[in-house]
């Protein structure tokens, strides 16, 4: 059982690692009005935190985060008060995943059990996904006869296309790890009691990274996946200017000339 105290997502802020954690074991992380908020918030305000070099997505419990909180959901279609059904895309999900795929630095989901519809989406914005063996993903959408959501019409067919994205989500099954990695959605999938252990490892190494570069690495890849060659070329280099022109860029070529291993600032 979660601690009654304690909000429905957490923040720890360490070396340069921000770590939201979704705290709601006992309902498998599903996402209630409250947490869908306060991840939101949360979210948007480790990415505007210079401070923060990596950001760690992970839940609490048994589950990463099996999506809506359908308890809540049937409450609300139950009472007549429906409405607000359809403006938790905009209001909530959407600014979710903008600020987990817009971030201006690295971004793990430490996929620490199943995760579900918008759980699903949610670690699919992330950049890396390092899944506990245990774990798998499940595209529920259908199964309760809506849409996806969350950005997964976006992230999903970009990492195993258009075909596979369909299949997944026309015939919601849950994934396991193993097949999760040989399709392109897990990163690495380690055994459930190093988890914790390889995603910080992982993140440690980001947060000591060139954050400036990361950022705009994540910038053009995302540019060039909407733009044609011309404009992709040329985006690359307002990035190039734009890193060029860091503390970073010009520690790393002094270490490099002089044959010492660099060491980066983050600007």
């Amino acid at each position: 059982m979660s601690d009654p105290t304690q909000p429905p997502v957490l923040l720890d802020v360490s070396d340069g690692v921000a770590t939201v954690q979704l705290n709601r074991p006992e309902a498998m992380n599903s996402l209630d009005v409250a947490t869908k908020e306060l991840l939101r918030d949360t979210l948007q305000q480790v990415a505007a935190d210079d401070a923060v070099r990596c950001v760690v997505l992970t839940g609490s419990g048994r589950a990463f985060c099996v999506g809506q909180d359908l308890k809540e959901h049937i409450g609300l279609l139950e009472s007549g008060t429906s409405d607000s059904l359809f403006t938790t895309v905009p209001d909530h999900y959407n600014p979710i995943v903008t600020a987990l795929v817009t971030m201006p630095k690295p971004v793990v989901a430490a996929v620490n059990g199943v995760a579900a519809g918008a759980g699903c989406s949610l670690a699919f914005a992330c950049d890396l996904r390092v899944v506990a063996d245990t774990a798998g993903f499940n595209l529920a959408f259908t199964g309760i006869a809506l849409s996806c959501d969350t950005g997964s019409s976006w992230t999903l067919p970009r990492l195993v296309g258009r075909a596979k994205a369909l299949e997944l989500l026309y015939f919601p099954r849950t994934i396991p790890a193993a097949e999760a990695l040989d399709l392109g959605l897990a990163t690495k999938v380690v055994p459930a009691d190093e988890l914790a252990g390889e995603v910080a490892e992982l993140a440690t190494r980001l947060a000591e990274g060139p954050t400036v570069a990361y950022g705009a690495v994540r910038r053009a890849v995302t540019h060039s996946s909407e733009h044609d060659f011309a404009d992709s070329v040329a985006f690359e280099a307002e990035m190039m200017a734009l890193t060029g022109r860091t503390r970073d860029h010009r520690h790393a070529v002094e270490a490099f000339v002089g044959k010492q291993k660099p060491s980066f600032e983050g600007r």
